[in-house]
This record gives structure tokens, C-alpha cells and sequence, in this order.
């Protein structure tokens, strides 16, 4: 990549990534599971393709026999691969675009707690781990971290420099293109959050009982920027006395953005880079309703 502006911009920037997925279908009677898996790398050598095929074979066989459970309130776990889709809405929560625009849901709340104090979200392209790592944004300034949320307290918001002149502030170095057709937007690249010191399996156990989430579906529809207000199909496996048990389906899980940054009570040691705008990591929260039979 290769920008140029009529200010004075030059700049270069070289990367590659690449990623494999498998899909497994796993029957038993009249009924079957589906689930994927998939390994990450930087070049097709750095790729294990039995990491996909068992990821995937697992966690389709792990949902034969799912049921819709009854209705309650639990504790819920998002599994990694779930929590960078959570973390890559909050992301888009987080732009100052949206928050000038009057369409964000922590617009005012700057220096206020919003999330639990263990929850520490960073927006860093120069992790060279991260998929969407940079050395510039798509205007040519110089990526760097950008702390969002610092023991649960909103620290700033996102930038690109349009967005960031009509607020009176600074660019983040946010600025992120669909093509190089388009205009400049504000945008995440490389989400993390701070992880924890215990294990899925740790935390699984600590759980005691509630819902492990594998999946899920109508994650931009069920959720309102503006009011947080939080409603997705899921599924996954019940947890009993800190086991996995009985594997579920046909379940909504509901709640709001903000009580669940708020009911945040521990992240896992398991960040994991994916192909994505946002790191996953195991993260458990305090409670949600799960609406079933």
C-alpha cells in the first residue's frame, strides 16, 4: 500500500496475511450440527490445518442433541471467537464519528466508568500479531495504541482527522478505508483486551453454573448503538457444578452494552488474534435473561 496526499503525505506500507476455515457437519439421527474452526498466520506455512479440522470436528460434535433449555438468568461465558465480534461492535460504539453525530450510547460519558474495573480495552495496529496491524492509517499518520476504556473508565473516543477537527481534539490515527475508492472513515484495526491469569477451563469452573456461548446470530440487528440495548440468538452448552453439560440451541440472550460492560467479571488468559478487527479472549459475564422453552 501506497498513499499520497497534496499536502505532503508519502507514505509505504507492506504486509500479508492469510487464514484457513473448515466447516464440519456432524449427525446423529435426524439431526445434525454444524461449526467451523480455522488457524491464522502470516503466510501459508504458518497455517496448521489439523488446529481447523479439529476445532471445527469438536465443536460441531460437542452440540449433537441440542435442546431448548428453559428460560432463566445465568452467568454467561463468550468464547473467544464470539467476544472479538462483541469487542468489534464496541469498537464501532467507540468512533468520535458516531459520537459527534449523536449515535452513540457513551456519547458524554468520557471519563466516567462504564465497564468493570478489570475491563481494559486498547485499539494498538502496532501489535504485529494483529490482523489488521499498520504502520499508518489510511490518511498517513503514524499508527499508535490507543487506550478506549483504563480500568473500566472511557479515556477517548476514535478519530480520523475530519471527525477529530469537528470535535476540537486530535486524530487517533484511525482513519480506515473500504477501498482505496472510498473516503476516510473512523475505524478499530487491532482490539484487544487486557487479559486475565485464568485459564477457559479455570473460569469455567468459577462459573459454577450459566451458559457457555459458541455462536452467535443477529449480532447487528439485535443491538441498538444508541440505547445499548442487547438481544442475539446463541447456542452452545449449559454449565453445571463448572462443567460443560447439555448443549443448547434456539436461545436469545438478552441484556444491554452496558450492563454487561459493567457485569464484566474476569477475562481469560487466552487472547488470540483472528481474522478480524479484534483480538478474542474468553470473558464472563455476571448475568444475562436467556429466553427458552
Amino acid at each position: 500500500m501506497a498513499l499520497a496526499s497534496s499536502l505532503g503525505v508519502m507514505a509505504a506500507d507492506r504486509s500479508t496475511a492469510c487464514y484457513l476455515s473448515t466447516v464440519a457437519v456432524a449427525g446423529e439421527g435426524a439431526g445434525s450440527q454444524e461449526a467451523s474452526g480455522y488457524t491464522v498466520g502470516r503466510s501459508p506455512s504458518e497455517l496448521v490445518p489439523s488446529k481447523a479440522v479439529t476445532d471445527a470436528v469438536s465443536r460441531a460434535v460437542r452440540l449433537l442433541g441440542a435442546t431448548k433449555p428453559r428460560s432463566a438468568h445465568l452467568q454467561v461465558v463468550f468464547e473467544p471467537r464470539v467476544s472479538a465480534q462483541l469487542l468489534g461492535l464496541l469498537g464501532s460504539v467507540l468512533s468520535g464519528e458516531r459520537v459527534l453525530k449523536g449515535i452513540s450510547l457513551f456519547s458524554d460519558r468520557l471519563g466516567e466508568a462504564v465497564a468493570a474495573a478489570g475491563f481494559t480495552l486498547v485499539d494498538d495496529p502496532t501489535e504485529p500479531a494483529a490482523w489488521g496491524a499498520a504502520e499508518f492509517d489510511d490518511e498517513g499518520l503514524a499508527c499508535r495504541p490507543n487506550t478506549l476504556i483504563d480500568g473500566g473508565v472511557l479515556r477517548r473516543f476514535l478519530y480520523d482527522t475530519t471527525s477529530a477537527r469537528r470535535a476540537g481534539t486530535a486524530s487517533t490515527a484511525s482513519a480506515v478505508r473500504a477501498g482505496y475508492k472510498s473516503a476516510p472513515g473512523v475505524g478499530a484495526r487491532a482490539l484487544r483486551l487486557m487479559p486475565g491469569e485464568l485459564s477457559p477451563d479455570e473460569l469455567i469452573t468459577k462459573v459454577g453454573d450459566g451458559l457457555l456461548v459458541q455462536s452467535v446470530s443477529g449480532l447487528h440487528s439485535g443491538v441498538n448503538p444508541v440505547s445499548g440495548d442487547f438481544s442475539v440468538g446463541a447456542e452452545g452448552l449449559l454449565v453445571r457444578g463448572g462443567e460443560l453439560a447439555s448443549p443448547v440451541r434456539e436461545v436469545t440472550i438478552a441484556s444491554s452494552l452496558q450492563r454487561m460492560l459493567q457485569g464484566v467479571i474476569a477475562v481469560g488468559d487466552d487472547l488470540e488474534w483472528l481474522p478480524s478487527r479484534a483480538a478474542g479472549v474468553t470473558l464472563v459475564v455476571a448475568e444475562m435473561s436467556m429466553s427458552g422453552a
